[in-house]
């Protein structure tokens, strides 16, 4: 196994093994599950947000974990080890990115399933929603690594990662939800913010978290 590919498998078993996964599936289902309860039973109403519905706790829920996702390694000196092993901490923030996409996405993906039956979704916008989700969820774990770098060492780092990642998630989820009505456009838009977090965000959690080994 590749350098890389340890990184990768260390941050997925650490993952499921916190229970961080399991907590962000299960959050994400409770706000699906707990939305027709506050909207009521218009099916039609429920069958037009509900996409945007899934969205935003999508989003929700690849923020419960940040506070795990770097700050651990850093207080613990695994980010120094790694880098005396000579592993860049770009490479260290992307393989944490691809680590905490594996450990979310496709299993949110399998949650989205329940979530639109609760809602009322069509088979056509279930397929909508779940290629906006295979297209986004990789930009959103981009950013959840890159804020959770920015906050490390912070007090009330949950707190400070909400105000940071939620701004800079807004387009994401205008163009996430935006996707199954809008077309190819509006997919190609959200490809385009997606692969600009993931081209930009390595870089950026890179430098914080050297700036955390000083």
């Amino acid at each position: 196994m590749t350098g890389l590919g340890a990184l990768i498998t260390r941050d997925v078993r650490i993952a499921w093994a916190s229970g961080g996964v399991v907590n962000a599936l299960a959050f994400f289902l409770l706000v699906t599950v707990l939305f027709p309860f506050a909207v009521g039973p218009d099916t039609a109403l429920l069958a037009r947000i509900g996409g945007g519905v899934i969205w935003a706790a999508a989003l929700l829920a690849a923020l419960m974990p940040v506070e795990r996702l770097v700050g651990p390694d850093a207080e613990s000196g695994v980010l120094d080890q790694l880098s005396v092993r000579g592993f860049s901490m770009p490479t260290v923030a992307a393989a944490k990115i691809a680590a905490h996409w594996i450990g979310f996405g496709p299993p949110l993906m399998l949650a989205t399933v329940v979530a639109a039956g609760l809602l009322g979704l069509s088979a056509q916008t279930l397929g909508a929603v779940e290629l906006g989700l295979l297209i986004g969820t990789p930009g959103l774990a981009a950013l959840a690594v890159a804020t959770a770098a920015l906050v490390t060492g912070l007090r009330g780092a949950g707190s400070v990662a909400g105000l940071v990642m939620l701004p800079l998630a807004v387009p994401l989820l205008i163009f996430g939800a935006g996707s199954m009505e809008g077309g190819v456009g509006a997919i190609k838009l959200l490809g385009a913010v997606s692969l600009m977090l993931l081209a930009g965000a390595p870089f950026v959690a890179g430098a914080a978290m050297r700036g955390a080994l000083e």
